[in-house]
């Protein structure tokens, strides 16, 4: 795969648009895959590369993105919150405290988190009228929990519960997002599943080399939605449970297909699409590794 040389010469020479992922370590990720696909399928001449940035040299390597021949880039762990800090957020970035996308307007670096449209266009895709759900039950609170929040909120959702085994983070994030978010501790989980429309593990648990996620799932309503944000394994216990009883369910997988709608649409000026093709790809390739 191309190094930062390559297309910093690729981009002076052709002035092909080209975008990166920063992250530390950033190998596993699948946003190569899906955004090399899209270019393919589109026939827009460009790139998309892998920079694997420690902590210390973030700074200096977000102030010359432009210099490198980068018209934006995908940001993961650990830099989501700190690029926050190095270029401008618009309000949703400010809100969830992270953002996982930047890009050029002018001379103007500016980032936002797709997230938020990632899992709801993923929702709107998998289980239609989810958003009739009158309560909804998410697990965890972290940058991907305010993610999930912030879109049911935006979505008209009355009332979510945030459960976390730390009671003062699910506080922390009730304080952040006002009244129609109620924090819950986990030993409270069971008597909220009867009521939740719609169920949401933002936590690492199920995923692969990760605690199982003890959940009976037995109490939701029979019209109730399942999502979980874990897209390794492609099918976790909790989506499993769910498919037994004949819930409909939305996958992690999706989620990361669709959080990379707009990233692509900012640098290369293109809208694509999530496809069963594209899907394929991705699980071919989760499989395999």
């Amino acid at each position: 795969m191309a190094g930062v040389a390559d297309v910093t010469a690729m981009s002076a020479a052709s002035k092909a648009p080209a975008a990166c992922l920063i992250g530390w370590p950033a190998a596993h990720s699948r946003s190569p895959l899906i955004h090399h696909h899209w270019l393919h399928t589109l026939g827009i001449v460009g790139g998309y590369v892998i920079e694997a940035v420690p902590p210390e040299d973030l700074a200096a390597f977000i102030g010359y993105l432009g210099g490198r021949g980068f018209v934006g880039a995908n940001v993961t762990i650990p830099h989501k919150e700190r690029v926050l800090e190095l270029a401008a957020p618009d309000a949703r970035a400010r809100a969830i405290g992270a953002a996982n996308t930047l890009w050029f307007e002018g001379d103007v670096l500016r980032a936002t988190n797709t997230d938020v449209e990632g899992f709801i266009n993923h929702l709107d895709a998998s289980a239609n009228g989810w958003e009739r759900a009158e309560e909804v039950v998410v697990l965890g609170s972290g940058g991907s929990a305010r993610a999930v929040v912030f879109g049911l909120l935006e979505r008209g959702i009355k009332r979510i519960h945030v459960v976390n085994r730390t009671a003062a983070r699910a506080q922390a994030l009730a304080d952040q997002f006002g009244a129609r978010v109620q924090p819950a501790g986990w030993d409270h989980v069971a008597t909220l599943l009867p009521r939740a429309g719609l169920l949401v593990n933002t936590t690492s648990l199920g995923m692969h080399g990760q605690p199982r996620l003890q959940l009976d799932i037995s109490v939701l309503p029979s019209s109730a939605v399942v999502a979980d944000l874990v897209y390794v394994p492609l099918e976790t216990a909790l989506l499993a449970a769910a498919r037994a009883r004949g819930l409909r369910v939305a996958d992690g997988l999706g989620m990361l297909l669709h959080q990379a709608v707009r990233g692509f649409e900012l640098w290369f000026g293109t809208r694509p699409q999530v496809t069963a093709e594209l899907r394929a790809l991705v699980e071919a390739d989760l499989t395999k590794a």
